[in-house]
């Protein structure tokens, strides 16, 4: 289908509140607005469109030809989408099923949409099925839960540091160390936060990431990049939970405690920013958070 031959139709379908006319009339389509792979400017594709399970469907289908279509390929660069049906206009994220749950959703495309079923006879590859997940759904979504979940871990770094602080501030004026229990309590302290967040970086890099990289193969990188800070972050931990165990108040050097504290304080901190701000839009339009006890 040409460029000009697409924006004519795209226009029609504006200005007829999401219907087209012709050969196209009554057929369920969208608009669909993707960022350029290459260019990284806006574009448009007019598209069939079906609703399955309260989400939006389309299918890479170019009408049965070998290669995927220049949208498909924007969407896996990024995706990040605009989907207009005529009765409304949202962003949603671009997810692309795989394996079993394409097998699936595919079937389920077919018996709503059977010429898609043609195509695939016709092409000589997998023709691709992309779920638009809304990014404007209310309720809480996963992504809302995991800051909270951010931030216990900010306010038990916060509870730790101003435990180091009062180990340190008794160091340095050289007066009445610091009573015993209050070392012991850190230590408790520090193994209850180490232990729960290791669990927390297990969870994500055995299953939440490996998920949204099958979903969304633009996030890929940088969920890759995220797992490599764990690693960094649990040298850290253990490198802290060595000093904490260790300490011996009147002996142990505070200032160092507080020092490597600090430092961790301070990459998980850039730590968490960074992963919201990577995935929280993504976590959100998948998934609804967990339920509460």
């Amino acid at each position: 289908m040409s460029n000009d031959f697409q924006r004519r139709l795209i226009a029609e379908f504006r200005a007829n509140g999401g219907a087209l006319g012709g050969r196209f009339e009554g057929w369920p389509l969208a608009v669909l607005t993707t960022t350029g792979a290459r260019t990284g400017r806006s574009r448009e594709v007019i598209l069939g469109f079906l609703e399955i399970d309260g989400n939006g469907v389309v299918v890479a289908s170019a009408n049965g030809a070998d290669r995927n279509p220049a949208w498909y390929h924007n969407i896996r660069r990024n995706p990040r989408v605009t989907v207009e049906t005529g009765d409304e206009t949202y962003p949603a994220m671009a997810a692309i099923p795989r394996g079993a749950e394409y097998e699936k959703l595919f079937a389920r495309v077919v018996a709503e949409a059977p010429g898609y079923g043609e195509y695939q006879a016709r092409a000589t590859r997998e023709i691709p099925v992309v779920v638009l997940h809304r990014i404007d759904k209310r309720g809480k979504g996963m992504g809302d839960w995991l800051v909270e979940v951010h931030q216990w871990f900010r306010d038990e770094l916060r509870a730790l540091r101003d435990q180091a602080d009062r180990l340190a501030d008794g160091s340095a004026t050289a007066l009445v160390w610091p009573k015993p229990d209050l070392a012991q309590e850190m230590r408790a302290h520090c193994l209850g936060f180490c232990a729960a967040l290791r669990r927390h970086h297990t969870g994500e890099d055995s299953a939440v990431f490996p998920a949204l990289a099958g979903q969304f193969p633009a996030l890929a990188p940088v969920l890759q990049q995220l797992s490599g800070q764990h690693q960094e972050v649990a040298r850290l931990q253990e490198s802290i939970r060595e000093l904490v165990d260790g300490f011996v108040p009147g002996e142990s050097d505070p200032v160092r405690l507080r020092t490597e504290l600090e430092r961790l304080a301070s990459e998980l901190e850039a730590h968490f920013a960074f992963e919201e701000q990577a995935v929280v839009t993504a976590l959100n339009a998948t998934a609804a958070a967990p339920p509460t006890a």
